[in-house]
């Protein structure tokens, strides 16, 4: 072996010692889990037993006998397909106001970014279900005005629980804003200046220049939320317990009570794969639908 060849290996080694810590991480919690998931997904497994294999069974019983499947599956899809589009069209919206020249710009960005931060915990789930509880803080606003505070509470009225809901991931915009910003911070100036010599107004400027130099970040924005859309769980659990009448249930909900509260984890670990299995697919039709409507530069 040659002085260069031994020379190579001790770098490569060296290399592979540095990003050790990460491979067994990745492999711990990630790698393991992960297909330990489908093979307990085929088994009976209560957590207390060794699992026993049953194949097909837990899938079988997914689509054939559990009505509360197909009901968690229905208030996650209306709640992406609705939380989502608002939170990005919102989002966008405080990206275009503060990607302007005015004064205190920094604070405002900073005052809007923090309910992505501190959104998903706990105390803010509990402060949440709070302001819309019957004696909450919405009722009371509500009270000042029409002077008589509305006799509900908005969590737990099966018409508006879900809704309370929507309005809370709308409220968590700043992730989505912030990568908005830095999009429209790529767009030269040269563009909405040439576009104002040939006498675009703003409307057209924003429809011709903003939206199809943004589709790219639009695109990305769009996937990293619906993955985190389905991934909902916090507030189900904190705030309105998947009530009333399961039109909070969320998935990811369903998934945890069957495995920790029913300890019916073979069953919970095949909602989790066809969980994956939705993810994948709806993932799979908005990148291929990309080609119709993401623009990007260097394709002209």
């Amino acid at each position: 072996m040659t002085q260069k060849a031994v020379r190579a290996g001790y770098e490569n080694g060296t290399g592979y010692l540095f990003i050790l810590p990460w491979i067994i991480g990745f492999t711990a919690f990630t790698l393991i889990p992960f297909v330990a998931l489908f093979y307990f997904a085929f088994t009976d497994y209560d957590l207390l037993s060794s699992p026993g294999w049953v194949g097909l069974d837990n899938f079988i019983r997914m689509f054939t006998v559990d009505e509360k499947f197909l009901t968690s599956l229905k208030v996650t899809f209306f709640y992406v397909l609705t939380a989502i589009p608002l939170r990005l069209i919102f989002a966008l919206f405080i990206a275009m106001l503060l990607n302007m020249k005015i004064r205190f710009v920094g604070l405002y960005r900073t005052a809007f970014y923090i309910p992505s931060i501190i959104g998903g915990s706990v105390a803010v789930a509990v402060m949440w279900g709070q302001l819309f509880g019957l004696n909450g803080a919405v009722n009371g606003i509500i009270g000042l005005f029409t002077g008589t505070s509305p006799n509900t509470s908005w969590i737990a009225n099966p018409d508006t629980a879900l809704w309370t809901l929507i309005l809370m991931a709308v409220w968590q915009f700043g992730s989505p804003m912030i990568i908005f910003l830095a999009g429209l911070k790529n767009i030269p100036d040269s563009y909405y200046e040439a576009a104002v010599v040939d006498g675009a107004n703003g409307f057209h400027r924003f429809v011709k220049i903003t939206l199809p130099l943004l589709t790219p970040v639009i695109l990305f924005n769009l996937v990293m939320q619906i993955i985190g859309g389905f991934m909902t769980f916090t507030q189900g659990l904190i705030i309105t317990s998947g009530g009333p009448l399961d039109r909070t249930l969320f998935y990811q909900l369903y998934v945890y009570r069957q495995g920790f509260e029913f300890l019916d984890m073979g069953y919970a670990a095949a909602l989790s794969c066809f969980l994956l299995l939705i993810v994948a697919v709806l993932t799979a039709l908005v990148f291929k639908s990309s080609s119709a409507w993401v623009h990007y530069e260097s394709k002209g």
